[in-house]
């Protein structure tokens, strides 16, 4: 699909009558973690805070980081995950996982944190009723980097995704490695050639294999499958997903056994195959107790390109070996993997195959179940973040005006969450005014001539109707 030059920003559509309404945190290309009210208005600004991703705590304090590693030695490093209060003071920091020594730098500790971390206390990270993540004390739940070798996947340099809990002094309390659980993770011989040829090789650091970039971490939390006695959804497990290897997973806090997936093939049985390919995905967690849904699983399935397996035209390695071009948000039963719910092009109102990349982000993004049953849509490539109702209705949609510098010259928002209002008590919550989309068959930006009717004429042989001159409108040159 072509991409406009010229596009509105901000809220382009607000109703507070089916909306839930609150504040919403996004980051703000390279300017920092912006905090908007429902009609888009900027209310704080934490400048220069990087977030992968941002997220708010009660009493308006909120997560993220002061800066990342050098791309050209480390991928997606963040020096540091830290805590700041709303006046951007540091109440929490983790750095010391590792201690290094990049070009032009003196030796330092960093987090090498990337791409997710929960706070005890709540275990996704956006808000649930009467599950509030703890602000001066408790476990942090961290994905972080580590770098491996492990010849029994490939004889290249890897990257690792090793998922960690820290305590409030920055203390490992528990550690788990997927490469340490390669045969787990359900690779037949044609994926494990493929990873064995090229896991992902990105040039940083003379070249390292990326093999899994897990890009979501979070417990179970409380839910009803362990209640009737599942010890697979223990509330103390981890739930993680794969982003180029198809692969979401439970892993065993207890054992460090996978102990529950989905992926990476999507067609061993009716139930996969019924379910589809999930491609890329992010963001995939199980919803919490108190939220409507609960305890199924909901993701964004980017679609776009991942995976390892047989060569094909479209992958001659067999890496990226399966390809879609358009995006779905599932809710999934985990037991049955039948789709509850899901909001894709058909449900945006788009013509399949024809005009269906108009819901597609091949790469970040994310989804948040709301307390009122609706869904909050991070569609993060072009900087979208939307609302839809539980018969997906659009409710509210907002275009980030923020642009990256450099190969990331786009609007990208990762992911963005939604807050109470009562988690930001340094604000009056605002008055909730509707915004109706503009008509963009009228719109015209300023200095544009409008829609010219000087001069209209019937065609020979066509019968009119009441509206043909707005579909047969000759204008003569240089008349508006």
């Amino acid at each position: 699909m072509g991409y406009p030059t010229v596009f509105p920003t901000g809220v382009t559509l607000y109703r507070p009558d089916l909306a839930w309404s609150g504040y919403t945190l996004l980051q703000a290309a390279e300017v920092g973690a912006l905090l908007i009210d429902p009609s888009g208005r900027e209310v704080q600004l934490w400048k220069g805070l990087q977030g992968f991703p941002n997220k708010l705590l009660p009493g308006g304090q909120v997560f993220g980081s002061t800066g990342q590693r050098d791309p050209r030695v480390a991928v997606q490093d963040q020096v540091d995950l830290v805590q700041v209060d709303w006046d951007g003071n540091v109440v929490w920091k983790f750095e010391r996982l590792e201690a290094v020594e990049d070009p032009g730098q003196a030796r330092r500790w960093v987090a090498r944190q990337h791409h997710d971390f929960q706070r005890e206390g709540n275990p996704v990270g956006y808000y649930v009723p009467g599950r509030d993540p703890l602000t001066d004390s408790g476990k942090t739940l961290v994905l972080v980097h580590e770098d491996i070798s492990n010849s029994a996947i490939s004889d290249k340099k890897l990257l690792d995704d090793r998922i960690i809990e820290v305590d409030w002094h920055g203390n490992i309390l528990w550690s788990w490695s997927p490469n340490e659980h390669f045969d787990e993770l359900g690779f037949d011989d044609a994926a494990k050639a493929a990873i064995r040829r090229d896991p992902n090789i990105r040039p940083s650091g003379g070249g390292i294999g990326d093999w899994l970039h897990i890009n979501s971490v979070s417990w179970v939390g409380e839910n009803q499958w362990y209640d009737g006695g599942d010890e697979r959804f223990h509330p103390d497990n981890i739930i993680w997903d794969s982003r180029e290897a198809n692969i979401i997973a439970i892993t065993s806090r207890a054992t460090g056994k996978i102990v529950w997936k989905v992926g990476p093939r999507y067609d061993g049985t009716e139930a996969e195959r019924e379910l589809g390919w999930i491609i890329g995905q992010h963001h995939a967690h199980i919803i919490p107790k108190g939220l409507p849904g609960a305890g199924n699983l909901l993701v964004f399935d980017n679609g776009g390109w991942a995976g390892y397996g047989e060569p094909n035209p479209g992958s001659p390695s067999g890496k990226v070996n399966v390809l879609r071009d358009y995006s779905r948000v599932l809710e999934i039963d985990p037991i049955t993997l039948r789709i509850v719910w899901q909001y894709t092009p058909k449900e945006a109102g788009f013509v399949q195959p024809l005009d269906a990349v108009r819901f597609y982000s091949p790469f970040i993004s994310s989804a948040q179940r709301l307390p009122n049953g609706n869904t909050l849509i991070t569609e993060g490539s072009d900087g979208r973040i939307i609302e839809v109702t539980a018969d997906h209705q659009l409710v509210w949609e907002y275009i980030s005006p923020y642009w990256g510098r450099g190969h990331l010259s786009l609007n990208l928002v990762y992911r963005a969450y939604r807050y109470p209002y009562n988690w930001v008590p340094q604000l009056t919550p605002p008055v909730e005014t509707p915004i109706i989309p503009l008509d963009k068959t009228t719109f015209r930006v300023p200095g544009a001539a409008p829609i010219g009717r000087d001069r209209v004429v019937d065609v020979a042989g066509v019968q009119s109707t009441p509206d043909d001159s707005d579909f047969c409108l000759l204008t003569e040159p240089g008349k508006a």
